[in-house]
């Protein structure tokens, strides 16, 4: 198998486990916290790969594969523009920083988890 191909096949089947991932959550969480709880814990997930020294066919299969199906950002951009539409402002910038922040949070404590192990 091609380098390219196996990195094709990597994207492919991690992304087939982040969507299936990701309707579970839907499934489970309600409304627009959905999307914050999968954009957070792909953010942990996606510090953790980075800095844990996975390898790079791990990485593309969790990393790129799992955490790019898992994640939304066009889904979080959608309920901006929509509490933005609707006039509701004030919930409109809180959701955009709260999720923005926490996502960040995310990121720095995978990182430092992956720093552990890495």
């Amino acid at each position: 198998m091609t380098p390219s191909l196996l990195s094709a096949v990597l994207v492919g089947v991690g992304g087939m486990g982040g969507a299936v991932a990701r309707h579970t959550v839907d499934q489970r969480v309600v409304g627009k916290w959905s999307t914050v709880t999968v954009n957070v814990l792909g953010s942990v997930a996606l510090g953790f790969i980075v800095t844990a020294s996975v390898g790079d066919a791990a990485a593309t299969l969790a990393g790129t594969g799992f955490c790019g199906a898992f994640t939304t950002f066009s889904s979080f951009a959608v309920g901006v523009a929509e509490l933005a539409e609707a006039g509701d402002y004030d919930t409109a910038a809180r959701y955009a920083f709260g999720t923005l922040v926490a996502a960040l949070v995310g990121v720095a404590i995978g990182g430092a988890m992956g720093g552990l192990v890495g």
